[in-house]
Protein backbone atom coordinates (compact mmCIF):
# COMPACT_ATOMS: atom_id res chain seq x y z
CA UNK A 1 0.00 0.00 0.00
CA UNK A 2 0.85 3.55 -0.84
CA UNK A 3 0.35 5.33 2.56
CA UNK A 4 0.32 9.49 2.56
CA UNK A 5 0.59 11.31 6.25
CA UNK A 6 -0.04 15.06 6.90
CA UNK A 7 1.05 16.77 10.32
CA UNK A 8 -0.98 19.78 11.19
CA UNK A 9 -0.35 23.48 9.59
CA UNK A 10 1.68 25.02 11.47
CA UNK A 11 4.31 22.30 12.42
CA UNK A 12 7.72 22.80 10.97
CA UNK A 13 9.38 21.26 8.44
CA UNK A 14 9.90 17.66 8.18
CA UNK A 15 13.21 18.17 6.65
CA UNK A 16 15.16 19.92 8.93
CA UNK A 17 17.75 17.85 10.16
CA UNK A 18 16.77 17.41 13.16
CA UNK A 19 13.15 16.57 12.81
CA UNK A 20 14.17 14.60 9.84
CA UNK A 21 16.47 12.38 12.29
CA UNK A 22 13.76 12.29 14.79
CA UNK A 23 11.02 10.69 11.99
CA UNK A 24 14.13 7.79 11.10
CA UNK A 25 14.91 7.00 14.24
CA UNK A 26 11.11 6.26 14.89
CA UNK A 27 11.10 4.27 11.45
CA UNK A 28 14.16 2.17 12.36
CA UNK A 29 12.96 1.89 16.28
CA UNK A 30 9.28 0.16 15.00
CA UNK A 31 11.35 -1.92 12.41
CA UNK A 32 13.42 -3.02 15.45
CA UNK A 33 10.38 -4.15 17.67
CA UNK A 34 8.43 -5.42 15.32
CA UNK A 35 11.63 -7.68 14.09
CA UNK A 36 12.02 -8.28 18.47
CA UNK A 37 8.75 -9.45 18.90
CA UNK A 38 8.86 -11.80 15.90
CA UNK A 39 5.67 -9.45 14.53
CA UNK A 40 4.82 -9.99 10.73
CA UNK A 41 1.58 -7.82 10.47
CA UNK A 42 3.30 -4.48 9.02
CA UNK A 43 6.29 -3.23 7.68
CA UNK A 44 7.63 -0.20 6.20
CA UNK A 45 9.26 -0.57 3.10
CA UNK A 46 9.98 2.49 1.36
CA UNK A 47 9.54 5.78 2.46
CA UNK A 48 10.22 9.63 1.65
CA UNK A 49 9.99 12.96 4.06
CA UNK A 50 8.88 15.90 2.79
CA UNK A 51 8.01 19.22 4.88
CA UNK A 52 4.84 18.59 5.54
CA UNK A 53 4.19 14.98 5.19
CA UNK A 54 5.39 11.41 4.79
CA UNK A 55 4.94 8.88 2.24
CA UNK A 56 5.45 5.23 2.86
CA UNK A 57 5.33 1.73 0.82
CA UNK A 58 3.98 -0.66 3.40
CA UNK A 59 3.30 -4.52 3.85
CA UNK A 60 0.23 -5.35 5.67
CA UNK A 61 -1.63 -8.59 5.16
CA UNK A 62 -5.70 -6.80 6.19
CA UNK A 63 -6.52 -3.36 7.60
CA UNK A 64 -6.28 -4.41 11.28
CA UNK A 65 -2.70 -4.76 10.26
CA UNK A 66 -2.38 -1.82 8.41
CA UNK A 67 -4.38 0.08 11.02
CA UNK A 68 -2.33 -1.29 14.17
CA UNK A 69 1.02 -0.68 12.08
CA UNK A 70 0.09 3.25 11.52
CA UNK A 71 -1.10 4.14 14.99
CA UNK A 72 2.13 2.62 16.47
CA UNK A 73 4.18 4.10 14.26
CA UNK A 74 2.00 7.76 14.25
CA UNK A 75 1.95 7.52 17.79
CA UNK A 76 6.29 6.55 18.10
CA UNK A 77 6.36 9.89 15.72
CA UNK A 78 4.37 12.57 17.30
CA UNK A 79 5.73 11.99 20.79
CA UNK A 80 9.25 12.63 19.94
CA UNK A 81 8.80 15.40 17.84
CA UNK A 82 5.72 16.76 19.84
CA UNK A 83 8.38 17.13 22.61
CA UNK A 84 10.86 18.62 21.43
CA UNK A 85 8.83 20.99 19.65
CA UNK A 86 7.55 21.66 23.15
CA UNK A 87 4.37 21.24 21.95
CA UNK A 88 1.27 19.01 22.87
CA UNK A 89 -1.62 17.64 20.80
CA UNK A 90 -2.61 16.23 17.93
CA UNK A 91 0.32 16.12 15.68
CA UNK A 92 -1.28 14.62 12.44
CA UNK A 93 -3.76 16.83 10.07
CA UNK A 94 -6.48 13.95 9.30
CA UNK A 95 -6.55 10.14 9.27
CA UNK A 96 -4.23 8.75 7.07
CA UNK A 97 -4.34 7.92 3.36
CA UNK A 98 -4.01 5.06 1.90
CA UNK A 99 -3.90 3.44 -1.98
CA UNK A 100 -3.58 -0.78 -2.23
CA UNK A 101 -1.24 -1.30 -4.94
CA UNK A 102 -2.72 -4.39 -6.84
CA UNK A 103 -1.15 -4.87 -10.73
CA UNK A 104 2.20 -4.34 -11.56
CA UNK A 105 2.24 -1.16 -12.81
CA UNK A 106 0.62 0.64 -9.63
CA UNK A 107 3.43 -0.25 -7.27
CA UNK A 108 5.96 0.67 -9.74
CA UNK A 109 4.46 4.02 -10.13
CA UNK A 110 4.07 4.10 -6.38
CA UNK A 111 7.82 3.55 -5.94
CA UNK A 112 8.94 5.94 -8.57
CA UNK A 113 6.72 8.56 -6.72
CA UNK A 114 7.92 8.03 -3.15
CA UNK A 115 11.46 7.77 -3.80
CA UNK A 116 11.60 10.40 -6.37
CA UNK A 117 9.20 12.70 -4.94
CA UNK A 118 11.71 15.78 -3.50
CA UNK A 119 11.88 16.11 -7.46
CA UNK A 120 8.43 17.04 -7.31
CA UNK A 121 8.14 19.57 -4.75
CA UNK A 122 11.50 20.89 -4.79
CA UNK A 123 13.49 22.83 -7.71
CA UNK A 124 16.68 20.57 -8.65
CA UNK A 125 18.91 22.04 -11.30
CA UNK A 126 21.30 19.88 -12.81
CA UNK A 127 21.79 16.21 -13.06
CA UNK A 128 18.27 14.58 -11.13
CA UNK A 129 20.74 11.47 -10.77
CA UNK A 130 20.56 11.17 -6.80
CA UNK A 131 18.75 9.46 -3.91
CA UNK A 132 16.86 11.56 -1.68
CA UNK A 133 18.47 11.94 1.31
CA UNK A 134 15.71 12.18 2.85
CA UNK A 135 14.38 9.23 1.74
CA UNK A 136 15.02 5.57 1.12
CA UNK A 137 15.84 5.59 -2.56
CA UNK A 138 19.48 4.45 -1.32
CA UNK A 139 19.04 0.99 -0.47
CA UNK A 140 16.44 0.47 -3.69
CA UNK A 141 17.46 -2.13 -6.35
CA UNK A 142 15.47 -1.20 -8.74
CA UNK A 143 17.22 2.17 -10.72
CA UNK A 144 18.18 1.67 -14.15
CA UNK A 145 21.38 2.98 -13.12
CA UNK A 146 22.62 3.66 -9.52
CA UNK A 147 22.11 7.12 -8.02
CA UNK A 148 24.37 9.59 -6.35
CA UNK A 149 23.92 8.80 -2.61
CA UNK A 150 24.23 11.30 0.37
CA UNK A 151 26.03 9.64 3.53
CA UNK A 152 23.31 9.45 6.19
CA UNK A 153 23.34 9.50 10.02
CA UNK A 154 20.83 6.71 10.58
CA UNK A 155 21.12 4.79 7.21
CA UNK A 156 18.04 2.46 6.33
CA UNK A 157 18.69 -0.59 5.41
CA UNK A 158 17.69 -2.46 2.46
CA UNK A 159 14.07 -4.04 3.73
CA UNK A 160 13.08 -6.73 1.98
CA UNK A 161 9.17 -6.59 0.36
CA UNK A 162 7.57 -10.02 1.21
CA UNK A 163 4.63 -9.65 -1.48
CA UNK A 164 5.39 -10.30 -4.83
CA UNK A 165 4.20 -7.28 -6.23
CA UNK A 166 6.69 -5.03 -4.28
CA UNK A 167 9.07 -7.93 -4.86
CA UNK A 168 9.49 -8.70 -8.74
CA UNK A 169 5.73 -8.08 -10.15
CA UNK A 170 6.40 -4.42 -10.50
CA UNK A 171 9.53 -4.82 -12.45
CA UNK A 172 7.52 -6.42 -15.52
CA UNK A 173 7.21 -2.68 -16.46
CA UNK A 174 10.70 -1.57 -16.41
CA UNK A 175 13.21 -0.55 -13.71
CA UNK A 176 13.32 3.31 -12.73
CA UNK A 177 15.29 5.54 -13.79
CA UNK A 178 16.48 7.66 -11.11
CA UNK A 179 16.20 11.27 -13.19
CA UNK A 180 12.89 10.18 -13.80
CA UNK A 181 10.76 12.87 -11.67
CA UNK A 182 6.93 11.96 -10.83
CA UNK A 183 4.53 14.87 -12.33
CA UNK A 184 1.62 13.70 -9.89
CA UNK A 185 0.16 11.30 -7.35
CA UNK A 186 0.14 7.98 -8.73
CA UNK A 187 -3.59 7.69 -8.36
CA UNK A 188 -6.30 9.43 -5.63
CA UNK A 189 -5.78 7.98 -2.38
CA UNK A 190 -8.87 6.16 -0.69
CA UNK A 191 -9.57 6.94 3.20
CA UNK A 192 -9.13 4.68 5.91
Amino acid sequence: MHVTLRVKNGIPSLRRQLLERIVKLALLKQREKLKETGASHFQVVHFTIQSDHLHLIVEAPNKRGLARGLAGLEVRIARRLNRVLGRKGRFWSERYHRRDLRSPTEPRNALRYVLLNTQKHYRVIGDRNFADPFSSAATFDGFTRPPAVFDAPQPWSRVSPRTWLLRLGWRRRGLIDPAEAPTSAPATPSRR
